[in-house]
């Protein structure tokens, strides 16, 4: 069967609805603000990591076959672990309940009667409504082209659309000084920031879900189905950059506003000054699709991985678990789910994006998958003793640390994979090929 260009760019609204989360609404802006009038060259940075490890994820999925398929290359065990981690880590462990939380904070509270705002009450019936609505729609996965592609991504890129041309009728002011490390080198600090998205983890947990949405569409071959997961993700990542640019534009133009401590503000004060009160309800109705798009495509994608890999609880039974989880996480504690999960992500971020890459090349090392074993393999070491390190050691290994280069700014990881691709090429010039079943040669 083969899509024609209209399905196409619906499962591209998909996707990027699923990525899309107050997350990606929030980075840009604080961004523009700090980078002032060297906003592009730092956002040509922040697009190549934040969008480009993202499309990359989805292509590195696509050619390997799935998400177990490519992480057999490395072994059977962290074919079992590895995606356990990552499903967890960005559902209920944390975006799927940060995402109602967030979507109460800017989309209900402004609205609601300060007395009732500092209750428990109030979120709770909030996180109820909204998981419940996101669970409802969750379950129907084969539906979510019509439900993303032409209702809720329309709506989301209609409202920054009119933000934006507000913007450009009603200029907010003028582009100031960049500040912090964006004054020297904001190409390389826009990439790091667009690094700290981590959205690379998400790019890998939704392949299942565009798969199987191209297969209940009726696209069975294998060739074809990587193809169009391809062109979604390259889709989905064209949408972002333009979203990116909008907002970019409008946190650098705010610095007349005042300086903010984080993008929400500065979108709140940008917002009151195009539209006035009414400002706070468009941004609100935004950040409410953004945080229900990314709960619902969590919500699905983390049911789906799960009733895969444990099949006697079906896909509906764990769509309801996970809105429960989340719905009780985002009440009771989600301060201390972040001090958990963060330090978590951190932890799998690295491996993920040295997995994503070696996917990618699979075509080169395929005949030494000793590669994937030991780059994996010191990534992940590196990740574990600096995830110990900092989160229960005080950083007491920080010097030893901070040998490495590029440790500082957040991707030490670097070395350890580079020797690790080293000890890889020599282990399969020495030994032969890797005992590892390659399930795709």
């Amino acid at each position: 069967m083969n899509f024609s260009a209209k399905q196409v760019v619906f499962i591209s609204f998909m996707l990027f609805s699923m990525f899309f989360g107050a997350g990606n609404l929030i980075f840009p802006p604080f961004l523009g603000q700090s980078a002032g009038d060297q906003l592009w060259v730092a956002l040509a940075g922040f697009i190549v990591s934040a969008v480009g490890l993202p499309i990359l994820g989805v292509i590195a999925v696509a050619k390997a076959g799935s998400l177990n398929d490519l992480n057999l290359r490395v072994h059977p065990i962290f074919a079992l672990v590895f995606p356990f981690l990552i499903y967890i880590a960005i559902g209920p462990g944390l975006a799927i309940p940060r995402a109602g939380s967030l979507a109460f904070e800017m989309g209900a509270a402004p609205f609601l009667p300060e007395n009732f705002v500092g209750s428990p009450v109030s979120l709770f019936i909030y996180t109820i409504v909204f998981f419940g609505l996101a669970a409802w729609l969750s379950l129907y996965p084969s539906k979510l082209i019509s439900l993303f592609g032409k209702l809720l991504t329309p709506i989301l890129l209609a409202l920054i659309a009119i933000i934006f041309v507000k913007s450009l009728m009603d200029p907010i002011g003028s582009f100031d000084s960049p500040i912090g490390n964006y004054r020297d080198n904001p190409m390389f600090q826009g990439i790091l920031e667009g690094y700290l998205t981590m959205d690379a983890l998400a790019a890998l947990a939704f392949g299942i879900v565009i798969a199987n949405t191209l297969t209940a569409q009726g696209v069975r071959d294998s060739k074809m189905k990587s193809r169009y997961m391809m062109y979604a993700g390259v889709g989905a990542g064209l949408l972002l950059a333009v979203i990116y640019l909008i907002l970019g534009y409008l946190g650098a133009a705010s610095s007349s506003l005042g300086q903010a401590e984080n993008g929400a503000i500065i979108l709140s004060n940008i917002m009151t000054d195009l539209f006035g009160q009414s400002g706070t309800l468009i941004l609100g109705i935004v950040f409410t699709l953004a945080c229900f798009c990314v709960s619902i495509g969590l919500i699905t994608s983390c049911s789906q991985f799960f009733s895969t890999a444990i099949p006697k609880v079906a896909y509906k039974v764990w769509v309801v678990i996970l809105a429960v989880l989340s719905t009780a996480i985002a009440n009771l504690g989600l301060t201390q789910i972040l001090q958990i999960s963060v330090p978590i992500l951190g932890m799998i971020y690295p491996i993920a994006i040295v997995l994503i890459f070696l996917g990618l090349f699979d075509d080169l090392i395929k005949r030494n998958s000793y590669i994937y074993i030991t780059v994996v393999g010191f990534v992940a070491l590196f990740s574990i003793l600096d995830t110990i390190n900092k989160t229960f050691l005080n950083n007491i290994w920080g010097e030893g640390f901070e040998i490495l280069p590029f440790y500082i700014e957040g991707i030490g990881w670097l070395t350890p994979a580079v020797v690790g691709l080293i000890v890889g090429f020599l282990l399969g010039k020495l030994r032969g090929p890797s005992p590892v079943t390659r399930t795709n040669l």
